[in-house]
């Protein structure tokens, strides 16, 4: 895998304020790129990624790593960026920033979308990220980290959202022990369709923002080490669930199940997902962006589901609950 684009020179140096400089942050979201991307190409048993390097206009890039129709999935997205550039009053507004434009900013982080072949075995989705701001002259206005990991079944299996959860959970105590209700809590209020009566996107898992700003109860060392802690679950939180369901038998019943709730899946990220209009506010690239969208998706007009149904039994599943 190559890795050609260059971190800016100064961007987010520590000597303007930040705890951490561009060049250290830069290697931080590369290790966790190529970390996920060897696990997912060992959980595919055979698939192997490609990627683009891009450059994004007004500075920075980013690298994309896709498997495409590999043995267990039919695409998986592992991407990374570095962007910096002027920070104007909409993207303001969007990082939840109290000053309203102009300084900098310098962000980097990874995300990465799995969508299985096999309808028995869920979604992934995980992203980690850090972003500084910078005032017109250059001052460190604000540093912090974001992210957080979440599952969409696409099959009812109580028990692969329990194993889910119950690492989530581990991973986070010792960071304290309401740091788990509090992210689960967080990723059940975000991940909702609210055009569709609050319908969940699935059983959710952890989500953070602004971790390490004064407000947030972690000082940005602290939130470092929970971001890298959030980053390393994939392995045990998901690996178990795909090698437990991949050779499950499934029917055309069951793949029109998926295709109806991957049509959820990118409601979800094409009206509410922050992450895609921050790609798109910044102006990257735009296959990279809307890596996250399944190759293949179905929109049912007004389904209804029978009682007791393994579809009722799925939508039952969407309602937040203490998994763990």
């Amino acid at each position: 895998m190559s890795n050609v684009l260059e971190v800016p020179s100064g961007a987010g140096s520590n000597a303007r304020g930040t705890r951490h400089s561009a060049d250290e942050m830069s290697a931080w979201s590369a290790r966790i790129h190529d970390e996920l991307t060897a696990f997912f190409e060992a959980a595919d048993d055979g698939g192997r990624f490609r990627e683009d390097v891009w450059e994004r206009p007004g500075g920075g890039g980013g690298w994309t790593r896709v498997m495409a129709e590999g043995r267990t999935f039919e695409q998986v997205g592992v991407n990374r960026s570095v962007v910096h550039g002027a920070l104007g009053r909409e993207l303001a507004q969007r990082l939840l920033l109290a000053e309203g434009s102009g300084g900098t900013f310098f962000a980097t982080g990874v995300s990465i979308v799995c969508h299985p072949h096999s309808p028995r075995v869920p979604i992934v989705h995980q992203n980690v990220r850090y972003f500084a701001v910078h005032d017109e002259e250059g001052t460190a206005a604000a540093e912090w980290f974001g992210g957080g990991i979440d599952l969409t079944p696409t099959y009812p299996e109580p028990d692969d959202a329990v194993h889910f959860h119950t690492v989530l959970r581990d991973a986070c105590a010792p960071f304290g022990a309401e740091v788990y209700p509090r992210y689960k809590k967080e990723c059940d209020e975000y991940f909702v369709n609210h055009h569709r009566d609050g319908e969940a996107r699935g059983i959710g898992g952890v989500f953070f923002d602004h971790l390490g700003a004064p407000a947030s109860g972690m000082d940005v060392e602290q939130a470092r080490a929970f971001a890298d802690a959030i980053a390393r679950t994939m392995p045990d939180a998901y690996g178990p669930l795909v090698e437990r369901r991949r050779n499950e038998p499934w029917g055309e019943r069951e793949k029109r199940l998926q295709l109806f709730r991957r049509g959820r899946y990118v409601e979800f990220n094409l009206v509410h997902d922050r992450g895609t209009r921050f790609g798109l506010d910044t102006s990257a690239r735009i296959e990279s962006v809307l890596m996250s969208l399944p190759p293949m998706a179905t929109w049912t007009y007004d389904p209804t589901f029978d009682p007791g149904s393994i579809e009722a039994r799925l939508m039952e599943m969407l309602v937040p609950r203490a998994w763990a």
